[in-house]
């Protein structure tokens, strides 16, 4: 960490000894004067960091050099503006308040890009501060807990510092390294570990390669760009496909708005939300009267007769229609896929999440509720009438 790059992002694998190493480096600022502030998106990734600093200050602490607030996990010299401190943070509101000498994301890929757009960047103003991002490449199952806009900003800032960096700027660095550059994990472990795991997974968690594309996977980026417009037509039909989740605090339910127009599909919005079965059901709802839909298209595997009642709770008139999953994803998904492939349905705009579920997912694993949202409502505007075997009742 002796770059003196006002920028780093640093690109690292699971146990790579990222936190290790970026607490050191905070022990080390803040013991030259400056004020520190760590950020990640939950308590319990504080933990590690902290444990390293106030063990690493223990004595200078005990001696009453430095005064420590365990609640509120800083340290400071008091009197002064010297002082380390962790917080959660995983958006610019819950970043708010503070300012820094240097400011550090640890898990920047779940956090929201707006953490440092709208609030990071303008707490170094005061001494032009440095700002450090550190993330590991997330697999499409730990995307359903990022707070991020766009899946891929960790990966497209990494990507940034890098083509910075060699074209000869000083002011951003890049750094790379993975599971096996830790010299303290056992090599047995990692030779292992691979057997149990996806090899996509492996590749990003533990390899830390970006990976904007999964091998196999029934979309490609091509695809989508290719077929993208900036607006949609006059739609023949228009519905709100519904994957619902089962639980509030569990994933996230898929709702995707999907437009007709002869033998074209078009997703029109992503109205995804996280929440209880009525807050999926409201939003629903909302998406319904917004885009001036002809129905709502909601899968009943999860929750059945539930599903509709929970609807008819927020509006009691509104046409549903309930379908049933009797073949595989895959299944369900290779029509819709064929016909994307064919040019025949078009992203109005841009749908980062979603993109990043069509074009991760592999058939086999379990399908992202974004993803199966579309296929549903694709399935009911354009695929319907040539899936054999499909219950839709």
């Amino acid at each position: 960490m002796d770059n003196p790059a006002k920028r780093k992002v640093i690109r690292a694998g699971r146990r790579s000894g990222k936190t290790v190493g970026i607490a050191i480096f905070a022990v080390e600022q803040f013991l030259k004067g400056k004020r520190i502030l760590y950020a990640t998106p939950t308590q319990e990734q504080i933990g590690r960091f902290w444990s390293i600093v106030t063990r690493s200050l223990s004595d200078v602490i005990k001696f009453g050099v430095f005064k420590k607030n365990e609640t509120e996990h800083y340290i400071e010299k008091p009197g002064t503006e010297q002082r380390v401190k962790a917080k959660t943070a995983y958006n610019a509101d819950t970043l708010r308040g503070d300012y820094a000498d240097v400011l550090i994301f640890d898990e920047w890929q779940l956090v929201n890009e707006d953490a440092w757009g709208l609030v990071g960047a303008p707490m170094l103003l005061d001494t032009n501060g440095d700002a450090v991002f550190i993330y590991t490449p997330p697999s499409l199952r730990s995307r359903s807990v990022s707070k991020a806009d766009d899946p891929q900003h960790a990966a497209k800032l990494f990507r940034k510092a890098q083509e910075l960096q060699s074209g000869g700027s000083t002011r951003w660095a890049a750094f790379h390294f993975s599971s096996m550059d830790n010299p303290y994990l056992s090599r047995e472990a990692l030779d292992e570990i691979a057997g149990d795991m996806t090899s996509l997974a492996y590749r990003m968690e533990i390899l830390a390669e970006d990976i904007d594309e999964a091998p196999g996977a029934l979309w490609t980026r091509k695809t989508i760009d290719d077929n993208r417009v900036i607006s949609g037509p006059d739609y023949d039909r228009i519905v709100v496909a519904l994957d619902p989740s089962a639980t509030s605090g569990g994933d996230d339910a898929g709702i995707v708005v999907c437009g007709k127009r002869a033998e074209h599909g078009y997703i029109i919005a992503d109205e995804t939300v996280q929440g209880s079965p009525l807050v999926w059901a409201r939003a629903a709802v909302t998406a319904y009267h917004k885009y001036k839909a002809d129905l709502i298209v909601a899968e009943k595997n999860q929750g059945g007769e539930m599903v509709e009642l929970t609807i008819r709770q927020v509006n009691a008139n509104i046409p549903i229609k309930l379908v049933h999953a009797s073949r595989g994803k895959q299944a369900r998904a290779e029509p819709v896929s064929a016909k994307a492939e064919k040019g025949l349905i078009h992203h109005v705009g841009t749908f980062p999440a979603l993109e990043d579920e069509l074009c991760l997912w592999i058939p086999g694993d379990d399908s992202p509720n974004r993803l199966d949202a579309m296929v549903w409502g694709m399935t009911e505007l354009i695929i319907k009438n040539i899936v054999d075997g499909l219950d839709l009742s």
